[in-house]
């Protein structure tokens, strides 16, 4: 059973705890903070507490996670756009609206499900929950995604992401017509304390980030780029981005309000992976190209 506590800051005085709890965790629902202080996993210094108990300066909040049940992810008959297969891993390219792996809310049509389906063989190092699964793409980014088959792969691959000697080079459009030709933005990326669900650029609690980007074409208001990570943040580049001034087009997290071009969710594509194949160690190189509706707003935006 994991633990964890929290003081209570001046900031968050008088506010409910299960709005607070909610907020320090983007996947924990709202119904399920109020089931955990309904069983007694949440304590206020030290005695069981209520959903609408109002926190006060200094309070300890403790917050004991049971351990997850077992789930039966199905395994569903989703087509797969598989780039690469062999008995080691498989590397796919993801369609945008698609979740990685199962989640509050996405229990099916995952990128899990589908691969459970034609596959029958990944690694079962992060569970039944996300088997195989050694790094993520957001649901509303498209692109090419590597997978584990087995745990030797699982671990050699998680250790090349640590390393940075993987390559992952992403193309995007964002606002803002960039002046220079390359660029490296090197700021660390936290949780928002404002918006417990974003992150943004922050030196508290935070994990170094870094993000290197090349001007491939410019428009009248938008920027055709292409992203190369070193550092794998949640959300990087959009998080990183928009701290330069240059949001994602169709950003609907970090990007302006008003919708400016026709897209859903962002303009965001993981063009190129590389890694090192975990048996062989060969040096394996993939690319996919930009999805239609990226391709669209290139050929609207070269009219304009």
């Amino acid at each position: 059973m994991e633990e964890i506590q929290w003081t209570i800051l001046e900031e968050n005085k008088n506010e409910r705890i299960d709005k607070f709890l909610t907020a320090q965790n983007g996947e924990w629902s709202r119904s399920q903070v109020q089931q955990w202080i309904k069983d007694g996993q949440v304590q206020v210094n030290g005695k069981a507490t209520k959903s609408n108990y109002k926190m006060q300066v200094e309070d300890q909040v403790t917050l004991s996670i049971p351990e997850p049940e077992e789930l039966d992810v199905i395994a569903e008959d989703i087509p797969l756009d598989v780039v690469y297969e062999d008995a080691d891993v498989i590397v796919v390219n993801k369609p945008r609206g698609m979740v990685v792996h199962p989640a509050p809310g996405h229990y099916t049509g995952t990128l899990v499900n589908a691969l459970l389906h034609h596959c029958k063989d990944l690694s079962g190092i992060n569970g039944v929950i996300r088997p195989g699964i050694v790094h993520r793409i957001d649901k509303d980014t498209s692109g090419l995604l590597m997978v584990a088959k087995n745990d030797h792969a699982h671990e050699s691959l998680v250790s090349q992401l640590k390393a940075k000697t993987t390559k992952r080079h992403y193309k995007a459009i964002v606002h803002g017509v960039i002046p220079h030709q390359h660029g490296t933005i090197e700021a660390p990326i936290g949780r928002d304390k404002k918006d417990r669900q974003s992150m943004t650029v922050t030196e508290d609690n935070s994990r170094d980030a870094v993000t290197h980007f090349t001007v491939l074409e410019c428009f009248k208001d938008f920027t055709y780029v292409q992203c190369e990570l070193e550092t794998g943040r949640t959300h990087q580049i959009r998080v990183h981005m928009k701290y330069i001034g240059y949001p994602l087009a169709g950003d609907p997290k970090y990007g302006p309000k008003k919708k400016t071009l026709e897209i859903e969710g962002q303009a965001l594509h993981a063009a190129t992976l590389g890694f090192t194949h975990p048996r062989t160690g060969e040096e394996l190189e993939f690319s996919a190209p930009i999805p239609e509706d990226m391709e669209h707003l290139l050929h609207y935006l070269r009219k304009k």
